[in-house]
């Protein structure tokens, strides 16, 4: 141990710095750059480890060396801890004293959120370069915001007043004194004079929200006093005395009395006395304003003349002029009132009543409401009936048509009376649509006092598409006659019809036997196609039960013939040549494709009259390579034929069933997908 005095704590240096260790706590040498010396002895400039482990245990502990490497005492405590040690002592033992909760506490701007003073005040402003008022009262008011006691002041707007207003001072704290102190809401009161930057505000009132806040806080609020106008607004606001009209005639009166309002005419000026001249409708308008009249003309869509809208511009008119003497000039550049003696006035004008307007005589034929309305209020005129102008329709002069002079067909020479451009005639497309290649064919003999002329034979063709008939003649070798188109189609007219009402033939007009008359020739139908009674069956309700009857009579003995042709066989011994050609092809090893054999013979007869010429026949039958002996394909043609020429192929096709062979119709629809 040492003799000497315990080092006090003395003062504390910078580490690293020092006077070295022979320099005592007496004063020292400036803290500044270049003062300092540095110990030599001192090396270590790290604070010590304060943390460790202990059994596993993390551990605090206090510093043994300081920076540079000064020993610290060990039982040295620091100031906080001798600060714990003396008031918490009793902790230690007893443990930690529970303490009350402390004291809620609400901030300012969260208690006063949207919480508003609202005064009403007013102002005065001087005018200074006005004749009319010296001063102005301004109406404001003043808001002051409780969350962060700022205000503002803001003037409601008044419309046209020619004034700045709305807010006239921005919400901020607004100073009280030069001392730096603001205004508070303690110091706004009613009945007092608030100052400003310079100008004094008056406050009169508040809301109730005000009242009551400031008489919560102890403060006792003024009563409230009436609010001051504005002299100059409240003389705008008194009606103004109306001047005192002079009586008597007074333009200006006039003007403002009866401006915009005119009297309207609707009148007509006949100009037909001139060369092209017309009626024309126009407008005659009246201004009461100024005694002024404006002619306008109706113009219509189409009516030949320039769309000039104005015929008489604005002007007043004169009625009757001065005597002028007779050295003055008729044609003078303006009319003054010295040379008119009266002018146009409204009751120059009437309905049903002519008027001259600048040698242009109108007729009033009627007015509007509002004109009504005017002469019955100042002239009791009640009378306003309309006067009927419409001109009267011009009857029609009937259209004759002339003959017919025989070239063309009548329908087409008729439309050279109708239009200037003729046009064709329109065609019934329906009826052309749905009878398209529909033709009634008839064998006809030309009735004729030549002898040369009797043994000739035409073929008399009837388009149902548009009933127009042409006539062929076959011809004949060795004839002397070339033949050939005779007739080219047209509609030929029944004898006795007139040009002016036409009759055509129809199909119900031919029948075997009659006769028909084209052009001044004789013909008589003498046989008909087949498909001429199918078609008239199909149709029976179309057609008169002579005509079909008369077809039906006619091939009624070509029938008897074919079915005994037919039947010239005993039908058991046809039914069993049918049965044996059919055996014969089931042994064939191909199979026979039926179906395409029926369309050939079908596609060859196109008369649909079920027989064919023995060669065609023959022909069809070489092409297909029919599969069965020749012995049994001669015979069953024999059975078949009728006559040397034909041959009824129908019955025929009946040892040939189109299902006789499914599976040759399933190739060629097999051969026709992948073809596809």
């Amino acid at each position: 141990m040492s003799s000497g005095p315990e080092p006090g704590p003395g003062p504390r240096t910078r580490p690293g710095t020092g006077t070295g260790p022979g320099i005592g706590p007496g004063p020292r040498l400036p803290f500044l750059p270049g003062c300092a010396i540095k110990d030599p002895t001192k090396t270590s400039f790290h604070r010590s480890q304060t943390l460790g482990f202990k059994n596993g245990y993390a551990f605090s502990r206090l510093p043994r060396e300081g920076v540079g490497g000064d020993t610290l005492f060990a039982n040295q405590l620091s100031q906080d801890e001798l600060d714990d040690l003396c008031t918490k002592g009793s902790t230690l033992t007893y443990g930690q004293v529970r303490r009350s909760a402390p004291s809620s506490f609400t901030p300012a701007f969260v208690a006063y959120d949207k919480k508003v003073l609202k005064f009403d005040a007013y102002f005065q402003e001087e005018v200074a370069i006005s004749a009319e008022e010296h001063y102005r009262i301004r109406q404001v008011g003043i808001y002051y915001y409780l969350e962060d006691d700022s205000m503002c002041v803001i003037e409601p707007k008044v419309k046209n007043s020619g004034l700045v207003q709305g807010k006239l001072m921005r919400r901020h704290r607004v100073p009280k004194n030069e001392q730096g102190d603001y205004y508070h809401w303690k110091d706004l009161n009613l009945g007092i004079d608030l100052t400003m930057y310079g100008r004094t505000y008056r406050l009169v009132n508040c809301d109730s929200f005000t009242k009551v806040f400031l008489e919560s806080q102890g403060i006792e609020v003024n009563p409230p006093e009436e609010m001051v106008s504005d002299p100059y607004t409240e003389q705008r606001r008194t009606p103004v005395q109306k001047p005192i009209v002079p009586a008597g005639p007074d333009p200006f009166r006039q003007f403002l009395t009866y401006d915009t309002k005119v009297l309207r005419f609707y009148a007509i000026w006949d100009d037909t006395n001139c060369a092209f001249g017309d009626h024309h409708p126009c407008v005659i308008h009246y201004f009461l304003a100024d005694d002024t009249v404006e002619v306008r003309e109706v113009h219509r869509r189409n009516d030949g003349r320039d769309p000039f809208p104005v015929l008489m511009r604005r002007q007043r008119l004169p009625k009757i002029f001065v005597d002028k003497n007779k050295n003055f000039p008729s044609c003078v550049l303006e009319i003054t009132d010295h040379e008119v003696q009266e002018w146009y006035s409204p009751k120059d004008f009437a309905v049903g009543k002519s008027v001259t307007l600048l040698g242009r005589t109108f007729l009033i034929y009627d007015c509007d409401k509002f004109t009504q309305d005017f002469y019955r209020e100042q002239y009791g005129i009640t009378d306003f009936q309309p006067v009927d102008v419409n001109k009267k329709a011009i009857e029609k002069a009937p259209q004759v048509i002339p003959p017919y002079n025989g070239f063309g067909i009548p329908e087409d020479s008729l439309q050279n009376c109708l239009s200037l451009f003729p046009k064709p005639p329109r065609k019934d497309i329906i009826k052309m649509l749905e009878n398209n290649l529909k033709i009634l064919r008839y064998q006809v003999a030309l009735e004729s006092p030549v002898p040369e002329d009797k043994n000739r034979r035409f073929i008399l063709s009837y388009f149902l598409s548009d009933d127009t008939i042409g006539i062929y003649e076959p011809p004949v070798r060795n004839s002397g006659i070339p033949g050939g188109k005779y007739l080219k189609r047209t509609r030929v007219t029944k004898p006795g019809s007139t040009p002016e009402n036409p009759i055509y033939y129809e199909p119900s007009d031919f029948t075997i036997g009659s006769t028909v008359e084209v052009f001044g020739h004789r013909f008589v139908i003498t046989d008909a196609d087949e498909y001429v009674l199918n078609y008239l069956e199909r149709n029976a309700e179309s057609f008169p039960a002579a005509t079909l009857q008369s077809i039906r009579d006619h091939f009624h003995p070509r029938q008897v013939v074919v079915e005994t042709a037919s039947s010239g066989f005993p039908k058991k011994d046809l039914d069993d040549l049918i049965v044996e050609v059919q055996k014969e092809l089931k042994l064939h090893h191909e199979p026979f494709n039926t179906r395409k054999f029926h369309e050939a013979f079908h596609h060859f007869d196109t008369e649909g009259s079920g027989f064919l010429d023995k060669t065609r026949f023959l022909n069809v039958c070489d092409r297909f390579h029919v599969p069965t002996s020749t012995i049994l394909l001669k015979k069953l043609i024999d059975y078949c034929s009728c006559g040397e020429d034909k041959v009824n192929y129908r019955d025929f096709l009946l040892a040939f069933p189109s299902n006789l062979f499914p599976e040759a119709e399933g190739q060629d629809q097999q051969l026709n997908s992948q073809l596809t």
